[in-house]
């Protein structure tokens, strides 16, 4: 579907109603929307409150991006083996760029795979979590799976759409299906394969860890949400804003989104608590359920290294899985302690790669 003035002109509809407490509304005009029909618009609205619902909208789907130079291809291939490939199966095609460390010599390596945030790709995304410089440090492969615009006009994955958070259905399974076919065609450990991402990619990837725990050692969601946190737009707006869906209280759950509890997966979360596009009650949702020594959720140490103050709480479920949450303070949606060189990154952050690189390793498949 082609991304055209009618088409927004009815997700600004949307979101106007939803804000106006009317869910239901909004659901059918985004489904009319969506099948390419034509939606009436409000009898009357005053200009101003045409523009408060088109930065509101463009706040939910457009986060602010600094204005940051451009990494080139050929930097953010380091000195290692950066290519773009193809996979296909039932639900559809995704191209993927693959990053072999130069240090590869057919040896057992670790996998990481990384699922960008809105309007990225894999180049912007390499860029600015500068991972394929870290995979050169510590010997491990990188899979950029892209969202392309076909599938979501912003480049999201459709982390809210029932299905697109089931096991060998959509989207997960496109994106377990390339994780399998670099493991197929290169010396990867099966023991340590892992999965992160950012906003939507980071949803995402909470899904898929949750989803294939036999394929994923553990997870890192940077500025994302839970799994099963919302169904369709109307509610995953609610669960990017902070409130409390319907879903996320138990009360509703469509029929074929499986129950959510406590992630049964080593995961690590990295979360602003500056972040006005998606809230940060999210990421405590995410880790809900892990405790230390009985108390939730988990002891907090406040670090001031000379980056951002940030808090950092290390838990374990009650099957001993651990998890860490590292809330930076005065943080907005973007990638903590990221270069420059991509976009939405915040330089004056702690590190989040190097962070959820060391977290990763400590943790393979199995312990």
């Amino acid at each position: 579907m082609k991304l055209n003035e009618g088409f927004l002109d009815s997700m600004k509809e949307a979101f106007a109603l939803f804000r106006n407490s009317d869910p239901a509304a909004a659901a059918e005009i985004v489904k009319r929307a969506m099948r390419g029909e034509q939606t009436d618009a409000a009898p009357t609205r005053h200009d101003d409150d045409i523009d408060r619902t088109r930065t509101r909208f463009a706040d939910v789907f457009q986060p602010r991006r600094d204005s940051q130079p451009r990494q080139t291809v050929a930097d953010a291939q380091d000195c290692g083996h950066f290519s773009t490939r193809r996979y296909a199966n039932s639900a559809g095609q995704r191209s993927y760029k693959l990053y072999v460390p130069s240090s590869y010599r057919d040896d057992p390596l670790p996998l990481i795979v990384m699922l960008h945030g809105c309007t990225q790709d894999a180049d912007d995304f390499a860029a600015g979590t500068r991972m394929n410089a870290l995979a050169e440090a510590h010997d491990f492969m990188v899979v950029y799976p892209i969202q392309p615009q076909g599938a979501n006009t912003s480049k999201c994955w459709n982390w809210f759409k029932p299905g697109d958070q089931q096991r060998d259905q959509g989207e997960p399974s496109l994106i377990a299906g390339i994780t399998r076919e670099v493991m197929a065609q290169h010396n990867v450990d099966p023991k340590r394969v892992y999965v992160a991402g950012l906003s939507a990619g980071g949803a995402m990837a909470a899904i898929m860890a949750q989803r294939y725990p036999e394929l994923y050692a553990a997870a890192g969601v940077h500025s994302g949400l839970p799994v099963g946190c919302a169904h369709d737009l109307p509610s995953a707006l609610a669960a990017m804003r902070g409130g409390k869906t319907k879903a996320r209280a138990g009360k509703v759950r469509p029929a074929n989104v499986s129950d959510t509890s406590t992630p049964r997966f080593p995961l690590i979360v990295f979360h602003g608590d500056a972040d006005g596009t998606v809230h940060h009650v999210n990421a405590t949702e995410l880790v809900r359920g892990f405790t230390v020594n009985g108390a939730a959720p988990g002891h907090p140490s406040s670090i001031d290294t000379g980056a951002r103050k940030h808090t950092i709480r290390r838990m374990t479920s009650p099957e001993g899985i651990p998890a860490e949450l590292w809330t930076i303070h005065g943080a907005s949606h973007a990638w903590s302690g990221g270069s420059s060189n991509g976009s939405f990154t915040d330089p004056a952050g702690p590190d989040a790669s190097a962070e959820m690189v060391r977290f990763f390793l400590e943790h393979p498949l199995g312990h």
